[in-house]
């Protein structure tokens, strides 16, 4: 007798797990985590996509974005990391910062803990300046001047993007710099704006402004294989043969069911070609660069390796 009712409670736990599943992404909201403040590239994209994502999952799905900024994405991606995997917690990662932060010091997440779901942006960095504030607006002048002057330049966090473009091109050109971590890209160009600090390195989506009446901002260049709609030159037009891009993309738990990552990645896939969603974000528009969950994890181990020639260099800034 207690063999049969073992049995039982046994198969019907299984059945409510199986109905639990089946109701995803219906009965509670999905938190999607941006590892910056709100108003950078991330978090912009990041909403955008959500309102536009939740009809391919259903009619009752809704998506939340939870900013957990701090530590350059350190403290979002142990989140995504430790997250229940039941598809309710998914969070955007940014490249190649993720990749790169536990190659140089001791981090709270590792990326084999979390699985890539689909990249959505392939953004190149930029140096920014401000025109009103009587610095260097060619990259010409802007190495000459640094090679005696010690610019500060913000950027999204110790290790992101932004930092590591600047620092290589400082290794090449022969300066350093003074490394002004913000938490996210919106707060850097504030700080700009309000001559703060001297430059800030942030994406070409993050920087809209740039060519309309009325804006101080001035690109100086940009880390990109040929020029972007605003026309900044590229470093390799000016000497310097170095690329570097914002990857950002969702990623979710490591041990997220096969089903249910599909699901988001085929969401993403038809969100990037929904004319509303280019309209919306025409920020992202010119970058969007859609890849399979299974392609970007690839092509993340190969992007390992060049990091790992970067380490020496981040320890040397220090």
């Amino acid at each position: 007798m207690g063999k049969t009712l073992g049995s039982i409670i046994f198969i019907g736990a299984g059945m409510l797990s199986q109905t639990a599943m089946a109701a995803w992404p219906d009965d509670k909201p999905i938190e999607l985590v941006v590892g910056f403040a709100p108003g950078g590239g991330t978090d912009v994209m990041a909403r955008n996509l959500a309102r536009f994502m939740e009809k391919r999952l259903g009619e009752s799905a809704r998506i939340v974005v939870v900013n957990k900024p701090g530590s350059s994405g350190e403290i979002s991606n142990n989140y995504i990391q430790n997250a229940k995997p039941d598809g309710y917690t998914l969070g955007m990662i940014n490249v190649p910062g993720y990749v790169f932060l536990p190659m140089y010091r001791k981090t709270i997440y590792q990326p084999d803990q979390i699985r890539p779901i689909a990249r959505i942006v392939d953004d190149p960095a930029m140096l920014v300046g401000n025109r009103d504030a009587g610095k260097p607006i060619t990259l010409k002048d802007f190495i000459a001047q640094a090679k005696n002057t010690s610019f500060s330049i913000g950027h999204s966090g110790d290790g992101t993007t932004g930092h590591l473009g600047m620092l290589e091109l400082g290794r090449d050109a022969g300066f350093k710099f003074t490394s002004i971590p913000y938490k996210g890209n919106g707060e850097a160009k504030a700080s700009l704006i309000g001559k703060h600090v001297d430059y800030v390195m942030m994406t070409t989506g993050e920087a809209l402004e740039l060519g309309q009446p009325g804006t101080p901002l001035v690109g100086v260049a940009l880390w990109g294989a040929k020029r972007a709609a605003n026309g900044v030159p590229t470093l390799a037009e000016q000497g310097y043969d170095l690329q570097i891009s914002s990857e950002r993309g969702i990623a979710g738990p490591l041990a997220l069911p096969d089903d249910i990552a599909k699901r988001v990645q085929d969401a993403v896939e038809a969100t990037m070609k929904d004319p509303g969603f280019l309209e919306a974000g025409k920020a992202d528009a010119p970058v969007l660069a859609f890849m399979p969950g299974a392609q970007w994890s690839q092509r993340l181990k190969e992007l390992e390796k060049r990091m790992k020639t970067l380490v020496d260099l981040m320890a040397a800034s220090k």
